[in-house]
């Protein structure tokens, strides 16, 4: 590892912590030459599939365009910013447990309203009218009496 304050490529860690989920483990490192510290961060590098969109195009999957839609969807409402990350973190681990190389944008759209209709009912209206592409009001109407049962 590099030292960023003077690029000499002799660092020694120094400490090491597990996070308390697990998920990476931070770093203290120390450079040889100037003395100065710094923190890594190590996570496990996950293949997620690509995602295949509907006019037939592959594209690689974005963390942050799923947890914009959830935090757009989610907006105003009572939902922590914990419980949206869990919700990202359970559709992932969805899409990785697949085993596949490509998934459909509608299966990733699916696995949303899931996660969505247990969260908050008004954040899954709000995202089944964008994702559903509701043409009028019956449509709406029919989502909103799913939910009401």
């Amino acid at each position: 590892m590099k030292c960023p304050f003077c690029n000499n490529a002799d660092t020694q860690v120094v400490e090491t912590r597990v996070s308390e989920d697990g998920d990476f483990i931070r770093r203290r490192r120390q450079c040889a030459h100037c003395e100065k510290r710094f923190t890594t961060y190590e996570r496990p590098e996950v293949s997620f599939p690509a995602v295949v969109k509907k006019d037939g195009r592959r594209i690689d999957y974005e963390r942050g365009k799923l947890l914009g839609s959830l935090n757009l969807a989610l907006r105003k409402r009572p939902v922590s910013t914990e419980q949206i990350d869990s919700a990202v973190e359970r559709i992932e681990e969805k899409l990785l447990n697949l085993g596949v190389r490509e998934v459909p944008s509608a299966r990733i759209g699916e696995l949303v309203m899931r996660e969505l209709k247990k969260l908050d009912k008004v954040g899954y209206v709000r995202f089944a009218s964008v994702y559903r592409s509701f043409e009028d009001i019956d449509e709406f109407k029919t989502v909103v009496d799913e939910i009401r049962r």
